[in-house]
Formats: C-alpha cells, sequence, structure tokens
C-alpha cells in the first residue's frame, strides 16, 4: 500500500493521536496496578478501556473528522467493538510477555501497546472513517 500525502498526514496526526491515548493508557495502568493493586490483566482492560476513549476523541479532532452519516453512538460502538479485539490481542501479548518470558509488566504493556498500534490505525482508517 503506497501512501499518499494526505494518507501519510493522516497517519502521522494519528501517530501523534496514539501517542496521547499512550501516555493516558500507560498512566491509568500504573495507577489501577500500583496505588490500587488490581491485577495486572484487569489493569491492562481498564487502562485500556480509558485509552479507547481518549484515542476516539484525540482522533476526532486531528484525524478523522468526518464520521460521514453514522450517529456518534454508532461511532462510539464502532470504535469499542474494533477496540475488542485490540484487547484481546494487547490481553494475550502482556500475558505470554509476563507469564511465559518474565517481562516486567509495565515493559510488557509498552511493547504490547506498541504492537497493537497499527491494527487499531488500520481498523479505524479501513474500516470504520473508510470514504
Amino acid at each position: 500500500m503506497k501512501l499518499d500525502s494526505k494518507q501519510f498526514k493522516d497517519l502521522f496526526l494519528y501517530l501523534i493521536v496514539g501517542g496521547l491515548a499512550t501516555v493516558v493508557e500507560w498512566a491509568a495502568f500504573w495507577v489501577f496496578s500500583n496505588p490500587f493493586h488490581i491485577q495486572y490483566l484487569l489493569a491492562t482492560a481498564l487502562a485500556f478501556a480509558l485509552s479507547t476513549f481518549a484515542n476516539w476523541a484525540f482522533g476526532r479532532m486531528l484525524v478523522f473528522k468526518d464520521p460521514g452519516d453514522q450517529s456518534l453512538l454508532r461511532e462510539l460502538a464502532s470504535i469499542y467493538l474494533a477496540s475488542i479485539v485490540g484487547l484481546l490481542l494487547n490481553l494475550a501479548i502482556m500475558y505470554a510477555l509476563v507469564e511465559f518470558l518474565s517481562v516486567p509488566e509495565m515493559l510488557a504493556k509498552m511493547a504490547a501497546t506498541v504492537l497493537v498500534f497499527a491494527y487499531n490505525f488500520l481498523v479505524r482508517k479501513l474500516l470504520i472513517y473508510k470514504k
């Protein structure tokens, strides 16, 4: 797939969106798993839910400004439905890294976030906000 200038701009802006959502996710994961001592897989799911909302909000402001003819409720439902697969990927990666490779939980969280990033962009670009 060759990127034209609009697609490159969208990808660059989505990197910013992803960076902001990542800050939300990592901070939430740290808070859930440290001060609140929530088990790491549940902390991952909770942080992922918050970061999905942040990703949607930042994405609508910077990249996907035109939701087409879908309602806000349908748009959010599509985002969260697509994110369920991302969450499952995130949890599987976290579990494999922590349980099988003994990677520290926060480092595993960072690796999982990076690996799921491409999936999130492609789903939004090709399925949710396609034109």
